[in-house]
């Protein structure tokens, strides 16, 4: 086999049907649209009309809620913040606070603030400072002799 004998397999693919090519196109003069209506203009999308009946989206029951003043979290795990101390990224000397973390490069924003979670292991005795932290990312930090402060609490 050479290269300009390559072929893809037959009936893989097919050629597009070319409208308003003449009469004996089978497509010709008003490209399959009928004469005159709003279908026949170009630019025209009736997407989601059914004729009159009621559509779709309009039959189905709503759902849920998007409360509009949610808080959304900047999110790390402990196994992070551990691996970014053994880069020496992190001082686990001083306090580790927000504004450290985004320093770093571990968090890139802080949104509403910065959550902790418990995935991954820890081991560094520090002192970490942030907006708020799950149960168990507590009791892990203080389980390794540091200590986890959260603005939450103080609020």
């Amino acid at each position: 086999m050479k290269l300009h004998e390559l072929r893809d397999n037959p009936g893989a693919t097919k050629t597009k049907k070319r409208v308003g090519r003449g009469p004996g196109s089978g497509k010709g003069k008003m490209g399959g649209r009928g004469i005159k209506g709003q279908k026949s203009r170009s630019g025209v999308a009736l997407n989601g009309y059914e004729g009159g009946q009621m559509p779709l989206y309009m039959r189905l029951p709503k759902r849920g809620f998007n409360k509009p003043n949610r808080k959304a979290f900047a999110v790390v795990n402990l196994g992070l913040i551990q691996k970014f101390i053994d880069a020496k990224k992190l001082d686990a000397k001083g306090e580790i606070t927000e504004d450290a973390l985004i320093e770093s490069g571990l968090v890139r924003r802080k949104l509403d603030g910065i959550r902790v979670l418990a995935k991954g292991d820890f081991s560094a005795k520090v002192t970490l400072s942030v907006t708020g932290a799950s149960k168990s990312a507590v009791e892990a930090v203080e389980k390794a002799g540091g200590k986890l402060n959260t603005a939450a609490a103080a609020e």
